[in-house]
């Protein structure tokens, strides 16, 4: 079977890793429109629970991923100057670049075909290119496929009334921690977790109402960047916030909480040999 996945993140290369392991016979291959060492976003969290699933699928992988992790037990929330600290709750962070790159060399290590810097505008064509029998259509959030065959996939999409904001810090955190606070608009809260030796996850959410109120929808990134980092000063200790998304500008680099139900894949049936999407 020829397999393409189009989108090298982490759900099309373990994927292609698992399905390569399923049959070595399969031709598999990912096309990323990146390098390999670039990436949108800081840190993953995974459960103990994930961690147990991954090891059940791939073990080798998963021994990769356990020793690269950042390990903690502690939820800490802090709300209307008081915190709760609660504990036994089994949590992990990586950073995405890190967890890519892992994914990355096991691909490649089983045999399956990395394509990078490769932006694919077409998939029909790029399946003809690798006479593709099947599809995974795992170009991110705003999929171009999933778009393009929306009449067939027919998803339901629902839209939260949140805006978030991807950020990193250099403040170490030792549990993964919710801060609260309140402004003369709304609230805002923070979740910030650990996932390297130095760089932690801090990922801002406000509903959009809130949002708006405050301008956010108007600022270019520093600006946004420096309004949250007054907002949450007493939690960073003097450490900046960070975007590695420069490539977004505005609004953009706030996004919205999706719902999608939706079937992800395209089955190339040999009809006149044109590829006809299916659920």
């Amino acid at each position: 079977m020829n397999i393409l996945c189009i989108g090298g993140g982490p759900a099309g290369l373990y994927f292609a890793l698992l399905m390569k392991q399923q049959n070595p016979a399969h031709q598999v291959t990912v096309v990323e429109r990146n390098r390999p060492f670039d990436t949108f976003g800081w840190g993953v969290v995974l459960s103990d629970q994930t961690l147990g699933n991954l090891r059940a699928a791939d073990a080798p992988t998963a021994a990769l991923i356990g020793d690269a992790f950042n390990h903690w037990d502690d939820i800490e929330v802090f709300f209307k100057g008081r915190s709760v600290r609660s504990t036994g709750h089994g949590f992990c962070g990586i950073g995405r670049k890190r967890l890519l790159n892992i994914l990355q060399e096991r691909c490649m290590a089983v045999g399956v075909d990395l394509v990078f810097e490769t932006d694919v505008a077409d998939d029909q064509t790029l399946a003809a290119q690798y006479n593709a029998d099947l599809v995974i259509a795992c170009d991110g959030l705003n999929s171009r496929i999933r778009t393009r065959y929306a009449s067939t996939y027919q998803p339901d999409i629902d839209l939260r009334e949140c805006r978030f904001v991807w950020l990193g810090t250099h403040k170490k955190l030792d549990a993964f921690t919710f801060a609260f606070e309140q402004t003369e608009h709304g609230w805002f809260q923070a979740h910030a977790y650990q996932f390297d030796a130095d760089t932690s996850t801090f990922i801002i959410e406000t509903p959009e109402a809130v949002w708006k109120a405050h301008g956010l929808d108007a600022m270019e990134q520093p600006e946004a960047i420096a309004f949250c980092e007054k907002l949450f000063a007493k939690y960073l200790d003097g450490n900046a916030l960070i975007s590695n998304a420069t490539h977004l500008r505005g609004s953009a680099n706030w996004i919205r909480f999706p719902r999608v139900i939706c079937n992800t894949w395209v089955h190339r049936e040999s009809i006149g040999g044109k590829p006809v999407p299916s659920c």
